[in-house]
Protein backbone atom coordinates (compact mmCIF):
# COMPACT_ATOMS: atom_id res chain seq x y z
CA UNK A 1 0.00 0.00 0.00
CA UNK A 2 3.03 2.20 0.75
CA UNK A 3 4.35 1.55 -2.80
CA UNK A 4 1.24 2.85 -4.33
CA UNK A 5 1.34 5.95 -1.93
CA UNK A 6 4.58 6.85 -3.40
CA UNK A 7 3.54 5.78 -7.02
CA UNK A 8 0.81 8.43 -7.42
CA UNK A 9 2.51 11.04 -5.62
CA UNK A 10 5.98 10.49 -7.49
CA UNK A 11 3.23 10.99 -10.87
CA UNK A 12 1.78 13.63 -8.82
CA UNK A 13 4.78 15.05 -8.49
CA UNK A 14 5.92 15.09 -12.19
CA UNK A 15 2.94 16.56 -13.35
CA UNK A 16 3.68 19.53 -10.72
CA UNK A 17 7.10 20.01 -12.30
CA UNK A 18 5.26 19.82 -15.94
CA UNK A 19 2.63 22.41 -14.84
CA UNK A 20 4.91 25.34 -13.98
CA UNK A 21 7.72 24.25 -16.80
CA UNK A 22 4.77 25.80 -18.97
CA UNK A 23 3.52 28.42 -16.91
CA UNK A 24 7.60 29.51 -16.78
CA UNK A 25 8.31 28.59 -20.25
CA UNK A 26 10.04 31.65 -21.27
CA UNK A 27 12.04 31.83 -18.04
CA UNK A 28 15.71 30.32 -18.24
CA UNK A 29 15.84 26.59 -17.19
CA UNK A 30 16.19 26.38 -13.12
CA UNK A 31 16.37 23.16 -11.47
CA UNK A 32 16.51 24.83 -8.37
CA UNK A 33 13.71 27.32 -8.94
CA UNK A 34 11.69 24.66 -9.76
CA UNK A 35 12.01 22.17 -7.21
CA UNK A 36 11.71 25.30 -4.66
CA UNK A 37 8.41 26.19 -6.17
CA UNK A 38 7.73 22.66 -5.45
CA UNK A 39 8.91 22.65 -1.91
CA UNK A 40 10.95 19.52 -2.81
CA UNK A 41 14.79 18.83 -3.61
CA UNK A 42 16.13 19.29 -6.74
CA UNK A 43 17.80 16.07 -7.27
CA UNK A 44 15.28 14.78 -5.99
CA UNK A 45 12.76 15.80 -8.27
CA UNK A 46 15.32 15.27 -10.59
CA UNK A 47 15.06 11.39 -10.26
CA UNK A 48 11.15 10.85 -9.84
CA UNK A 49 10.48 13.40 -13.10
CA UNK A 50 12.67 11.12 -15.00
CA UNK A 51 11.19 7.78 -13.74
CA UNK A 52 7.82 8.78 -14.31
CA UNK A 53 8.27 10.75 -17.77
CA UNK A 54 11.28 9.03 -19.40
CA UNK A 55 12.89 12.37 -19.99
CA UNK A 56 14.52 14.79 -17.56
CA UNK A 57 13.23 18.14 -16.73
CA UNK A 58 15.90 20.55 -18.83
CA UNK A 59 14.45 17.95 -22.03
CA UNK A 60 10.83 18.54 -21.27
CA UNK A 61 11.33 22.60 -21.32
CA UNK A 62 13.22 22.61 -24.04
CA UNK A 63 10.43 20.45 -25.64
CA UNK A 64 7.64 22.26 -24.74
CA UNK A 65 9.70 25.70 -26.33
CA UNK A 66 9.93 24.51 -29.32
CA UNK A 67 6.13 23.14 -29.41
CA UNK A 68 5.45 27.10 -28.28
CA UNK A 69 7.78 28.20 -31.48
CA UNK A 70 6.42 25.76 -33.80
CA UNK A 71 3.41 27.07 -33.33
CA UNK A 72 4.25 30.32 -33.40
CA UNK A 73 6.97 29.90 -36.94
CA UNK A 74 3.42 28.95 -38.48
CA UNK A 75 0.81 31.22 -37.45
CA UNK A 76 3.30 34.42 -37.29
CA UNK A 77 4.89 36.44 -39.58
CA UNK A 78 7.23 37.34 -36.60
CA UNK A 79 11.02 36.25 -37.39
CA UNK A 80 13.14 33.26 -36.27
CA UNK A 81 14.81 35.97 -33.98
CA UNK A 82 12.40 37.42 -32.16
CA UNK A 83 10.32 33.96 -31.99
CA UNK A 84 13.12 32.15 -30.15
CA UNK A 85 13.56 34.84 -27.92
CA UNK A 86 10.23 34.93 -27.12
CA UNK A 87 9.99 31.52 -26.03
CA UNK A 88 12.97 31.91 -23.86
CA UNK A 89 16.16 31.59 -25.51
CA UNK A 90 19.18 34.16 -25.36
CA UNK A 91 20.62 33.68 -28.47
CA UNK A 92 19.37 32.75 -32.41
CA UNK A 93 21.87 30.45 -32.44
CA UNK A 94 20.96 28.61 -29.12
CA UNK A 95 17.04 28.81 -30.43
CA UNK A 96 18.50 26.85 -33.86
CA UNK A 97 21.04 24.72 -31.93
CA UNK A 98 17.83 23.27 -29.19
CA UNK A 99 15.04 23.16 -31.76
CA UNK A 100 16.91 21.14 -34.54
CA UNK A 101 17.91 18.87 -32.29
CA UNK A 102 14.52 18.34 -30.77
CA UNK A 103 12.90 18.98 -34.19
CA UNK A 104 15.34 17.48 -36.67
CA UNK A 105 16.11 20.58 -38.50
CA UNK A 106 16.14 24.15 -37.94
CA UNK A 107 13.67 26.67 -37.31
CA UNK A 108 13.61 28.25 -40.98
CA UNK A 109 12.99 25.04 -42.53
CA UNK A 110 10.81 23.96 -39.88
CA UNK A 111 8.68 27.06 -41.33
CA UNK A 112 9.65 26.56 -45.40
CA UNK A 113 8.39 22.78 -44.88
CA UNK A 114 4.77 24.14 -42.98
CA UNK A 115 4.20 26.76 -45.32
CA UNK A 116 4.68 24.66 -48.20
CA UNK A 117 1.92 22.21 -46.79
Amino acid sequence: MAEMTRICAGERLSKQAEFYIREHIAEKFSLEKIAGALYINGNYLSRIFRKHTGTTLLAYHNRMRCEQARELLIHSDRSVSEIGEQVGFVSPAHFSHVFKKVEGCTPTEYRMTESVQ
